[in-house]
């Protein structure tokens, strides 16, 4: 046949949980009903539902592969069982397939003919699993493809898991074909989209499981309008939503047309079915091919070439895109709630110093978990000033949190009349006692301790070990404290918009910082100013620019030689700090791997380098 067709498509964005795929199969089962009372004909969830994205080292057991190939099975069954047959549903899971693994994507043979040095071989097992979606429908699972495109980079290591797909499968619903893609496979000029045009489909879908950094929804626009180009024809990008330990998914799920006119975004943070019409045109039909397409074999599944009956088209949403720093505000939110809430903590505890750090964080928290789950301890020394203290208790009054001070000054004088310390380890010592109060508190009621320290003073390592380092979850560990102010005068002004109390105290954000560690201490005593040290990190961590770029970029010789010789002596101290959301181009942890024992250093250019340069 040929001619336009009409499809109702749902992108139902969801927050799963790693390994749960029980849980993660119920929440299947329930959008799908919400899709289907909404009309829909075809559903798409995101990258790897079942089983939850990333399941990191779980996915080389072949006992839960086994397992999200059953929960597959099931979960199709189920959804015929409970009247939902008729819709097609396009899910992702983990698949394990059995016999020598495929080459991986654009590598040639070993020199002596053998797949030794493989990726798919490196660690032989008896299953290769895969990245993989299904189309379940009338019971059955249908079609299943596997990723082309296996992301190797920043939070990614699918080349250390995975296998790459060989074929693309288009499944043919209601007159219309569908292929089915993932995420990654977007990314890739000439991958499986390109296939998917020299094959003549009507419409591709795409799971995703793409984690949040500041400005990527900028990215996806026009990244998704290359590949409807590409494909000629139609794209839903249907994204995850929710926190998995550092990593936060925004959702941002969105439709295109071939011709590049958005028809529909969903809302960022929070779970949504987005529901798109369309009308594709089969005018292609004598372009469709199948078998080997360039690095891709192309299957045709018929499910239906009827048409759906005729029906209004209904314009489709589009949600309004947040500012920056209400989208990093709401991506640190989701991050520490989605931590607590599926690591079945109850309620959370830290240090409420006054400053600017601590104030954010309990703003975070009563954000997250409202605040009677958020308990809060000042923990005066000798060196805490009276408006320090007045600040934590303003910061506690304006939130309604749970308060309570306890003055360490008699400890720290216990250790000290014990062993002599001076200088720096003096200084750290109260740090540690306020640590070690903090992990008291938490063992004692069932708390998880949160560190208060941002991404300026973990990349410098003025952080102390055991000590404000302490904790289970650092929540703005990826916020440089140029940010830490943003947010907090954002918040602040989001709060007065609708006539709320301003969250943090004003003289937390206005005065100068200082850990309060000897008489008259602030942190300029010893680092560049924030905007300095911020600009530099940003350069040197996020981007891995080295000495001569940063000079290049107009950065002051002395600080760039400061700045560096902390943040590399610092990584032994990052290596065992908490996780934290990440929001930026490159967090510390798995973002960001570098060796403890590193004699590399980057040093200034010398004259004649300057001069050839």
């Amino acid at each position: 046949m040929s001619g336009p067709v009409q499809l109702r498509v749902a992108m139902a964005q969801v927050d799963t949980r790693v390994g749960d795929l029980a849980g993660n199969a119920a929440l299947v089962v329930d959008w799908a009903r919400r899709a289907a009372g909404d009309g829909a004909h075809l559903v798409v969830f995101p990258e790897m539902t079942l089983t939850g994205y990333p399941a990191e080292d779980l996915v080389l057991r072949e006992s839960f592969a086994a397992a999200s190939e059953q929960a597959l099975v099931d979960l199709a069954a189920t959804l015929a069982g409970q009247g939902l047959g008729d819709l097609a549903v396009v899910v992702g899971y983990l698949a394990h397939t059995h016999g020598p693994a495929p080459a991986p994507v654009d590598t040639p043979p070993a020199a002596d003919g053998s797949d030794d040095d493989r990726p798919g071989d490196a660690n032989p097992r008896h299953g290769q699993p895969r990245n993989a979606a299904a189309l379940l429908h009338g019971g059955q699972v249908v079609a299943r493809y596997a990723k082309r495109h296996l992301p190797n980079y920043g939070v990614f290591d699918e080349a250390r898991y995975f296998v790459p797909g060989t074929e693309l499968p288009v499944v043919r619903l209601h007159g219309a074909d569908v292929a089915l893609t993932i995420c990654e496979d977007l990314w890739v000029e000439g991958g499986p989209c390109g296939v998917a045009g020299q094959a003549g489909v009507d419409l591709v879908v795409s799971p995703n499981a793409s984690p949040y950094e500041r400005a990527k929804d900028d990215l996806r626009l026009p990244l998704v309008r290359r590949r409807a180009a590409e494909a000629g024809a139609p794209i839903v990008y249907c994204n995850q939503v929710g926190g998995q330990d550092e990593l936060v998914f925004d959702g941002d799920s969105l439709a295109v047309s071939a011709d590049g006119e958005l028809l529909a975004r969903a809302p960022q943070f929070v779970q949504h079915l987005l529901c798109v019409d369309l009308t594709l045109d089969r005018g292609r039909a004598a372009e469709r091919r199948e078998g080997r397409i360039g690095p891709m074999t192309v299957t045709r599944t018929v499910l239906s070439e009827e048409p759906v009956a005729p029906f209004e088209p209904r314009p489709g949403s589009l949600a309004e895109p947040l500012s920056d720093p209400e989208e990093v505000w709401r991506a640190l939110v989701l991050g520490l709630r989605d931590f607590i809430d599926k690591n079945g903590m109850p309620s959370v505890v830290f240090g409420l110093s006054g400053g600017i750090d601590s104030a954010l964080v309990a703003a975070l928290s009563v954000d997250a978990f409202g605040p009677d789950r958020v308990h809060a301890v000042a923990l005066p020394s000798r060196w805490s000033s009276e408006h320090s203290i007045a600040d934590a208790e303003d910061s506690a009054r304006r939130l309604g949190l749970h308060f309570s001070t306890v003055p360490i000054a008699p400890m720290v004088d216990a250790f000290e009349s014990s062993v002599q310390l001076s200088g720096t380890a003096a200084e750290n010592l109260q740090a540690r006692v306020r640590g070690t109060l903090l992990m008291g508190l938490s063992n004692q009621h069932g708390h998880l301790l949160l560190a208060t320290s941002n991404k300026s003073e973990v990349a410098v390592g003025y952080s102390t070990l055991y000590g404000d380092a302490a904790g289970g979850f650092a929540p703005i560990k990826d916020v440089p404290k140029t940010l830490v102010w943003e947010l907090a005068r954002w918040r602040n002004a989001y709060a007065r918009e609708r006539g709320e109390t301003e969250p943090i105290p004003q003289n937390s954000i206005d005065k100068p910082p200082s850990a309060e560690l000897a008489p008259g201490q602030k942190d300029s005593d010893s680092l560049p100013s924030y905007e300095e040290l911020d600009a530099v990190i940003a350069d040197y961590v996020d981007r891995d620019l080295g000495m001569a770029q940063l000079l290049e970029r107009g950065h002051d010789p002395e600080v760039v030689a400061r700045v560096l010789r902390l943040v590399d002596v610092a990584e032994f101290k990052r290596r065992q700090s908490a996780p934290g959301t990440k929001i930026s181009l490159k967090a510390f942890g798995r973002d960001r791997r570098l060796p403890i024992t590193n004699r590399w250093r980057e040093s200034l250019p010398s004259v004649r380098e300057g001069a050839a340069q």
